[in-house]
């Protein structure tokens, strides 16, 4: 099991109603779909990914807001929070405390706008978009918590270079001096297939158009 990693979405945290209940939902996690650049690679949610948490029945999974242990909103073992999977991602709902009004008026207001979720990689795989940058998919994870938050953290890449270096053989601390240096996408390419043909000598605008193909999304 590794450390523990968060991420977040953006699809908006919303203030949802059940007669006189008041509760916070969302989708604290969304399928198939890329990740900005977490630090030389993007990573996708597979579908499948919380299933193991699913059948064990969600043991011990909280919500916080902003992921603070003195802002408890909210626990599956309580139930005061419920999770659910559908086609789009991981959907959850919490009940908070009278005491914690003022978050459920930040979600109203829009102050509080995005959903995060923190997790524990069981099993992933690495892999490259269509433009060859580095793509790790998570494919089972242990859920922790889900959390409403205003201002998500930078996420931070160490796990995922870990099971990186893991995957290519390679030494830790290169694969961290190749990720800043955004080279990562090295490891990716294959070296046996034909050799490349010649270059040919590009007019102005070929060396325009070919630029233009080389730009990269994720810088």
């Amino acid at each position: 099991m590794t450390d523990t990693e968060r991420r977040y979405t953006k699809v908006p945290a919303e203030l949802r109603a059940r007669g006189d209940q008041r509760m916070i939902g969302g989708y604290a996690a969304v399928f198939n779909r890329q990740s900005s650049n977490l630090g030389g690679f993007v990573e996708v949610v597979d579908p499948a990914a919380f299933n193991a948490s699913r059948g064990d029945g969600w043991p011990d999974v909280i919500a916080r807001y902003n992921h603070d242990d003195n802002m408890l909103l909210g626990s599956t073992g309580g139930g005061t929070l419920r999770l659910a999977i559908d086609g789009t991602g991981l959907d959850y709902e919490v009940d908070p405390p009278k005491a914690r009004n003022d978050i459920l008026e930040l979600v109203q207001r829009g102050d509080v706008r995005k959903s995060s979720f923190a997790f524990r990689t069981i099993e992933d795989e690495w892999g490259t978009t269509d433009q060859g940058f580095p793509m790790r998919t998570l494919l089972r994870v242990q859920l922790v918590d889900v959390a409403p938050v205003n201002i998500p953290a930078y996420p931070d890449s160490s796990a995922g270079l870990r099971s990186l270096a893991r995957h290519v053989g390679a030494d830790l601390e290169e694969v961290r001096s190749m990720a800043a240096r955004d080279e990562l996408r090295k490891f990716f390419r294959r070296t046996d297939g034909p050799s490349p043909a010649a270059p040919k000598t590009l007019g102005a605008a070929a060396r325009m158009q070919l630029l233009a193909r080389k730009s990269d999304p994720y810088a």
